[in-house]
């Protein structure tokens, strides 16, 4: 293939482009705003989660308190009762008394665990509560910081992609003023490496795989005319001529 100097110069400036496009779009996709944001969601999500446990195992300890305090009721009622009946003077009968006096106290005795029951109860879920309230101010700050987090994440991309539709406006302006033909096989071997198509050939270093040519592939690319596109033998790039590859006297000019 073959293509005046002047365009093959013009396809390191496109290489240029590409590349910066090549970093830029990787730029987005490491972001370590976006990594921070992600961070904090993972935090922000792990806290409500956290939280929903809390909340339930309140839920299921004031439903636990409510119980008890009900069983204590029912007890304390019974032994009420009961010790009314003991004092109506109504019962007379020995044994009968003294079933009534037997029962009051294991009423008696079973209020009072039921009580202590109730106090642990009550303990617990004071404890739950602090713990929700906890969470709940941490799950608040979390939010905010995520929320913080995103709009820095989304101004850093933003400030990416403007940067982008501004190379990209370049590249196309310079895609026009490269022949077709050079063009698309610039664009064939930019898919075959990895996204670098052309480079500079500099003091006899290819500027792709950045290895010297040898003594032999040189005076090849000194005998080939200005006008021949010449690849490296390394890495099978273009190799763009310049006064800096070190071909002084190199044929074709």
């Amino acid at each position: 293939m073959k293509a005046e100097s002047a365009a093959q110069a013009k396809l390191l400036d496109l290489q240029e482009l590409d590349t910066r496009l090549q970093r830029l779009d990787h730029r987005v996709r490491h972001l370590p705003e976006a990594a921070e944001a992600s961070r904090l969601k993972e935090r922000m999500e792990q806290l409500d989660s956290d939280l929903i446990t809390a909340r339930t195992k309140v839920s299921d300890t004031e439903r636990q308190q409510r119980k008890a305090e009900s069983d204590v009721d029912q007890v304390r009622t019974r032994a009420e009762r009961n010790t009314t009946r003991l004092e109506s003077g109504q019962i007379t009968n020995a044994k009968e008394l003294q079933s009534l006096q037997s029962e009051i106290a294991s009423l008696g005795r079973r209020q009072a665990e039921l009580e202590e029951i109730v106090l642990e109860v009550m303990e617990r879920a004071e404890e739950l509560n602090a713990e929700v309230a906890r969470l709940a101010s941490e799950h608040a700050q979390a939010v905010a910081e995520h929320a913080e987090a995103v709009t820095v994440r989304d101004a850093a991309a933003a400030e990416i992609q403007r940067e982008r539709a501004r190379a990209t406006e370049d590249r196309k302006g310079l895609a026009k003023e490269i022949p077709a033909d050079l063009l698309a096989f610039y664009e064939k071997l930019r898919d075959q490496y990895d996204g670098v198509a052309a480079a500079l050939l500099r003091h006899g270093r290819c500027g792709g795989c950045k290895l010297a040519l040898s003594t032999v592939e040189l005076n090849e690319v000194k005998a080939a005319p200005s006008d021949q596109i010449v690849r490296c033998e390394n890495c099978r790039r273009i190799l763009v001529r310049s006064e800096e590859s070190g071909l002084n006297g190199r044929s074709g000019q």
